[in-house]
């Protein structure tokens, strides 16, 4: 698959973040939709699908794990693709639930710079 069929939302609530994010994303050809806050993500999910979500917990209106597990319950999880949560909470207990609710990949954005998270993005967008 081509980047350019990839669709990546992007769910984060600090701005330059959200943004930083996108730009990578868009310079290396990927279909970006972007979400500050669960609630957002939530609409978009409900209209699209997508090939990955990059999903941080800590929101507004509706956090990460709210927002996963409403999308399981109405059957919608799918339209999130592969979910790699991408916070700065680190805890294993928090690590453990994302993935029992099906998240692939639980990245902590301080641990990363731009274009690690990048290179991490690509390694779970080739088993797409």
């Amino acid at each position: 698959m081509a980047n350019k069929d990839i669709k990546v939302l992007i769910v984060e609530d600090e701005t330059f973040l959200r943004e930083l994010y996108e730009e990578l994303l868009i310079d290396e050809g990927y279909q970006v939709v972007t979400a500050a806050d669960g609630a957002e993500a939530a609409v978009k999910i409900d209209t699209g699908k997508f090939d990955l979500t990059l999903l941080d917990i800590m929101l507004p209106h509706k956090d990460g794990f709210t927002l996963m597990q409403e999308m399981l319950d109405q059957g919608k999880l799918i339209n999130m693709g592969k979910v790699v949560m991408l916070t700065n909470l680190g805890q294993d207990a928090l690590v453990r639930r994302g993935f029992e609710m099906g998240a692939v990949g639980y990245l902590i954005k301080s641990a990363y710079t731009p274009d690690q998270i990048l290179t991490e993005i690509k390694k779970f967008l080739q088993e797409v």
